[in-house]
């Protein structure tokens, strides 16, 4: 499956540590830890997730909260990566129509967009800590690096991405995270974001190996 190649290709990108498999019982547990964290910075921002509230919410003790997530900023990049896996599944469901890669990554990522614009509370919270994280906090940010590349690589429809593309694709998700930022600052409107995601996107056809090939 093209996904597992992918896969792969980011891993090597972006190593983290293994860590052990969570049992159904702490996966479950960690669901509803994120889904707290989701629902309380839905409703407030980045001050309204204060950690006690989140065990509360998702009835764990407190200490057990802390096992799992050892910080506010480790819980919001978390819930940040945890909204990218569930808007990719529903990429998935609705791929792209452009015809081209750009086109397809720029629609993509700016559907991803509006999903955020419309839970602005979470998405102010959600970057705010990614914008914090220090690198204690390393782990949690490559997991949302790497969730944003799988999205991307989905939209460009590669199997396997060369070294160029690869990079074309961090620069993407850079400026991606830049208009996020300026857009939640309220520099930048989302017409604004759109023109830089399309502009960046173009960076995809200057990589793609079979440009070099056309007769100019």
């Amino acid at each position: 499956m093209p996904a597992q190649a992918k896969v792969a290709k980011v891993e090597a990108r972006t190593s983290q540590p293994a860590s052990p498999p969570l049992t159904e019982r702490q996966e479950a547990r960690r669901r509803r830890i994120l889904h707290a964290s989701a629902q309380l910075a839905s409703r407030g921002g980045f001050d309204a997730v204060q950690m006690r509230e989140v065990a509360e919410s998702s009835q764990v003790a407190l200490g057990t909260l802390y096992r799992y997530f050892p910080s506010k900023i480790h819980l919001l990049v978390a819930t940040m990566q945890d909204q990218l896996e569930h808007m990719h599944g529903t990429l998935r469901k609705k791929p792209p129509q452009g015809e081209t890669a750009a086109e397809r990554v720029a629609e993509t990522l700016m559907r991803a967009f509006r999903a955020l614009q419309r839970e602005p509370h979470l998405a102010d919270a959600m970057v705010r800590a990614l914008t914090f994280a220090d690198r204690s906090v390393s782990p949690e940010v490559d997991q949302v690096s790497r969730q944003t590349t799988l999205i991307i690589l989905d939209a460009m429809g590669l199997e396997n991405p060369t070294p160029e593309q690869l990079s074309a694709v961090r620069v993407i998700e850079h400026t991606w995270h830049s208009a996020l930022i300026t857009w939640l600052s309220g520099r930048a409107s989302i017409a604004q974001v759109k023109i830089d995601i399309e502009t960046v996107c173009r960076l995809i056809d200057l990589t793609d190996p079979a440009a070099s090939e056309r007769p100019s």
